[in-house]
């Protein structure tokens, strides 16, 4: 996320007493929370922003998209990524660790 100089504007939330003692040792709290909100707003889901829900109409386009597209798990980190089954190459044949998801649903 680009960071833009202008305009400031103050936003405040209420947090329970476990956060607020959590946060105490930390020298400056506004630019801790600026960065968490920027890491969490780069690391969303690009579809559900985060939510975990897809709107009726999210869905029909990810079932559209799953239809050529698979959710697979990463044989060197584990981790979950999106794999088009349309490519070809050498690494379509192996797929013994796939996963086919239904996000959204």
């Amino acid at each position: 996320m680009s960071e833009t100089r202008g305009k400031s504007e103050v936003i405040s939330f209420k947090v329970d007493e476990s956060l607020r003692d959590a946060m105490n040792g930390i020298p400056n709290r506004s630019d801790f929370i600026r960065n968490a909100v920027v890491a969490a707003l780069e690391s969303s889901c690009p579809l559900c922003k985060g939510t975990g829900v897809l709107s009726p109409q999210q869905k029909r386009h990810w079932d559209e998209f799953a239809e050529d597209h698979a959710v697979e798990e990463c044989r060197q980190c584990h981790e979950f990524h999106l794999v088009c089954d349309k490519r070809s190459g050498p690494e379509t044949a192996h797929r013994s660790n796939r996963k086919r998801s239904s996000v959204g649903g």
